[in-house]
């Protein structure tokens, strides 16, 4: 009999293909060309940067990797806190340099700017400009000490040409704009809540309970998704094509918003499978409803601008009508988990109809 392999060395392999498969994903490749040719570019050209010795060119390639984000937006901004902490950084270590001149020994400055530093880059709305600042401030402190004011102007003037380049490179070589790859990732997250539907209705015809491991897949799948739509709103911004794109990105707003429901919803119909009662007279109702949910997996899985869409929507409409013309009514007073669930299946149904 052949031995079953660790479960811990599955799980590892999984994550060296996952890992595998974003570091050479083709648009990481595409960024990680850009950025070298961008830092190239930057490192041959930096000895003309006006304002700035030629001993300091090392930091242009640094500027383009501050600035080398998926979207242009990002990069932008990006670049310019990252500009923005370096001169707060600056700042810090010249009035360090000041405060050592005296009797002070180097440590107590050193101790005096990093703190300063770090105690500054608390400051959120500097966003990644906020890690810079303490590092700036040490740089001018310790490498700065003969020549503060040409070290600091070096600095700054060729970080900033740095990120000018990583920006224009961005900008001119295939901007990226993602939002076909969101379109494609939202019809995954489609497929997924498909299955899992699917599944769900199995568990409610046999009588067993969902599954905890299928709930939070589908939550980490939907907030992988969610990012990606986000990405690659943010990509439209400064982009060439933008404009002709608009309608895509809200078509992804509708989709994403509609899957959210139903994602949402879906969680619900899977809590609400283990208060229903597991009786004889309760096959009936099981059986109605396990349909129900396989005829909502059937809308729901349906691409966009199938034309068949809604005719599947009627009937999971009609399926859920039988469940509900099946389950025993109650004289409590109270909400008997048969209508919860239907509640549930509902709200799916209605987040599964056509966009008109």
């Amino acid at each position: 009999m052949t031995a079953l392999p660790h479960p811990r060395l599955v799980s590892l392999k999984a994550a060296a293909r996952t890992a595998g498969g974003e570091a050479f994903a083709l648009s990481r490749l595409l960024l990680a060309g850009k950025a070298a040719l961008a830092a190239a570019i930057a490192w041959y050209l930096a000895p003309y940067v006006p304002f700035a010795h030629d001993e300091y060119s090392y930091y242009a390639p640094l500027g383009v990797l501050v600035s080398m984000y998926p979207t242009i937006a990002d990069s932008a901004k990006a670049g310019l806190q990252a500009v923005g902490g370096l001169a707060i950084g600056i700042a810090i270590g010249l009035v360090g340099l000041w405060f050592v001149s005296g009797p002070s020994p180097r440590i107590v400055g050193v101790a005096i700017v990093v703190g300063v530093g770090v105690a500054v880059g608390g400051i959120r709305a500097l966003g990644t400009g906020r890690d810079w600042i303490a590092i700036a401030a040490l740089f001018v402190l310790l490498l700065g000490a003969n020549d503060a004011g040409g070290f600091s102007v070096s600095y700054l003037v060729t970080m900033a040409f740095g990120v000018v380049i990583g920006v224009a490179v961005n900008l001119a070589i295939i901007p990226p704009l993602y939002l076909r790859r969101a379109a494609t990732r939202l019809s995954q997250l489609r497929d997924a809540v498909s299955d899992r539907l699917e599944m769900l209705a199995t568990s409610i015809a046999d009588g067993e309970p969902a599954d905890e491991a299928g709930q939070r897949y589908l939550e980490e799948i939907l907030d992988a998704v969610s990012t990606d739509v986000r990405e690659a709103a943010r990509s439209r911004k400064a982009h060439p094509l933008a404009r002709r794109r608009r309608g895509i990105e809200t078509e992804n707003n509708r989709r994403l918003r509609a899957l959210e429901n139903t994602v949402r919803q879906t969680i619900e119909l899977a809590d609400g499978i283990d208060g229903l009662p597991l009786t004889p007279d309760a096959a009936p109702p099981r059986a109605a409803l396990a349909e129900a949910v396989r005829a909502t997996a059937r809308a729901v899985a349906r691409p966009l601008g199938d034309p068949a869409a809604a005719t599947t929507v009627e009937d999971a409409e009609k399926a859920l009508a039988r469940v509900i013309e099946t389950v025993p009514a109650r004289n409590d007073g109270r909400i008997s988990p048969w209508t919860r669930t239907a509640v549930d299946l509902s709200r799916i149904i209605d987040a599964s109809r056509p966009f008109t």
